[in-house]
């Protein structure tokens, strides 16, 4: 299950790599349907939700975000679940090696070129979840990239060398 985190990351690989514009992950909502959100959050909007106001705490999410890290945007996943983009400043061996040490796991490597490394930090439940929960990093700056552009107009960096993605922990099951 734990691909699918992966496979969800690499299709924004994909995006950002050919739009040079804010990128739009897969998945997007279904026609005609919407998924039920928890009652604890808010409901965002249906193409993604983005810094500011908006940005998750580690409360909500279950999980530590790291220290520098800045909320990019978040998506609907489905099932009443949303995954969340963050992008660190920090290299990718420098991010992971923060999630190792916190999360006290050592997580997988899931591809070596990008480098991308995955921690999974609930137990997956098919019957209500789209994904598992966990968090997952990515090294945009490889192969002498720039990086995941900024979606953000003007922003600073303007390219983020690691992003980081977490499915948040339902907050029934933490």
């Amino acid at each position: 299950m734990r691909w699918a985190s992966v496979a969800l990351l690499v299709v924004v690989t994909a995006t950002a790599t050919v739009l040079a514009q804010t990128p739009r992950p897969f998945p997007t909502p279904r026609s005609g349907a919407t998924a039920p959100v928890p009652a604890e959050q808010p409901a965002p909007p249906a193409t993604g939700q983005t810094a500011g106001a908006n940005a998750p705490t580690e409360a909500t999410l279950g999980v530590p975000v790291y220290p520098t890290a800045q909320f990019l945007t978040s998506y609907d996943a489905g099932r009443g679940q949303r995954y969340y983009l963050f992008g660190a400043q920090a290299g990718f061996t420098e991010t992971v090696t923060y999630y190792r040490t916190l999360l006290k796991q050592k997580g997988e490597v899931v591809f070596d070129q990008p480098p991308t490394h995955t921690f999974e930090v609930g137990r997956y439940r098919a019957e209500t979840m789209a994904f598992p929960p966990g968090v997952t990093v990515k090294d945009f700056a490889f192969g002498g990239s720039e990086g995941y552009v900024n979606p953000k107009p003007a922003g600073t960096p303007k390219y983020f060398p690691t992003i980081i993605q977490i499915v948040p922990i339902p907050a029934g099951a933490r």
